[in-house]
């Protein structure tokens, strides 16, 4: 039954999953707390593993997710069902709709669908900043170590640009976020 419930839990993610992985974060958030297979803290830090760790975020987590619950035929089901919707949409446009992108139509719902990506994406990213600054499901107490070290990634993000004269790369984030987590953890 597990499998099962893996393989239509991330059947459902994959074929709502517009605009990468981190559209589809909320999604994969929704469909492992329904189905109570991690705490809200280890998917969270499975999310930060799944961004550092080589591959797509969403092909990360299923598998994960996947083996935690049903071991390596868990992760197969997992993984295959998070995927697969992409691979039947892929082989449909390379077959089918070689021109569909010069319809005008077309190209006014990808164009809708960017805001909507973006919503989800800085959705997901305030949830996690004030779930884990601010525990709110802990009880509400302020996360001093949590709180600095957003302020310091924040700051070297957003004031990359200023100093540096160009944006700061997501893999020199990532190796400046386990630099400081080693010194402030």
């Amino acid at each position: 039954m597990i499998y099962l419930q893996l393989f239509l839990g991330f059947l459902n993610v994959g074929f709502l999953a517009f605009g990468g992985a981190y559209g589809a974060i909320p999604l994969i958030r929704d469909v492992v707390m329904s189905h109570g297979w991690l705490t809200d803290e280890m998917l969270t830090y499975m999310i930060a593993v799944s961004e550092s760790t080589p591959g797509s975020i969403v092909v990360n987590l299923s598998t994960y997710v996947g083996y935690s619950q049903a071991g390596i035929l868990g992760a197969l089901c997992a993984t295959t069902a998070a995927v697969l919707p992409a691979f039947i949409i892929i082989l449909l446009i390379a077959k089918f709709l070689k021109n569909a992108m010069k319809i005008k139509s077309v190209q006014a719902i990808l164009y809708g669908l960017n805001p909507c990506v973006a919503g989800i994406i800085l959705a997901t990213g305030i949830y996690m900043v004030i779930e884990n600054v601010f525990a709110i499901s802990k009880g509400g107490a302020i996360g001093l170590k949590e709180l600095v070290l957003t302020l310091l990634l924040g700051g070297v993000m957003f004031g990359g640009k200023k100093i540096f004269g160009k944006t700061v790369s997501p893999i020199a984030l990532i190796l400046i976020a386990a630099v400081l987590g080693i010194f402030i953890y």
